[in-house]
């Protein structure tokens, strides 16, 4: 137990001190084996990316430090329940474990408010806000068909 607070509490202590450099107020920390391997913060407006979650960071300072993009073994803390887009990138990862401090409620309550994907996700794509239009998929199907002939592809 007193492990998992010791890195709660890091990634809470980076989400606030990130308000204080102008950042978003989230904080992640990934862990192998009980040693930090890396953290992130919300750099989405110090950087113009609109990637750049506290979890999104965590996980790319993470894969570059163990030179892997498998992080099998790993757990993520995040002073918050990640979005949808962190969710999905914690499970492509394959990260073992996931630790937050608030809810998406609490997020929503201070205008961090992801319900509309999540709503957005249940739809038909043609009733999305967003609509797909798929074109030129006879030439986009080559990419396809050649990864899955490829010998030494390298699964993930």
């Amino acid at each position: 137990m007193k492990y998992i607070e010791k890195f709660m509490e890091l990634a809470i202590e980076l989400s606030i001190k990130n308000i204080e450099q102008g950042g978003g107020p989230f904080g992640a920390v990934i862990v192998k084996d009980g040693s930090l391997v890396a953290t992130g913060t919300n750099l989405v407006t110090l950087s113009n990316d609109p990637t750049a979650h506290a979890e999104i960071v965590a996980i790319r300072n993470a894969s570059k430090k163990l030179n892997t993009f498998n992080l099998a073994g790993c757990d993520i803390y995040s002073s918050c329940e990640p979005c949808p887009m962190c969710l999905s990138a914690i499970y492509w990862a394959h990260i073992d474990n996931l630790f937050y401090g608030n809810t998406k409620e609490d997020a929503k309550n201070i205008n961090f408010d992801d319900y509309f994907i999540y709503k957005e996700l249940e739809l038909e794509p043609q009733n999305r806000r967003l609509k797909p239009e798929q074109h030129l998929r006879e030439k986009a199907i080559i990419a396809f068909n050649k990864w899955s002939n490829k010998a030494d592809k390298i699964e993930y």
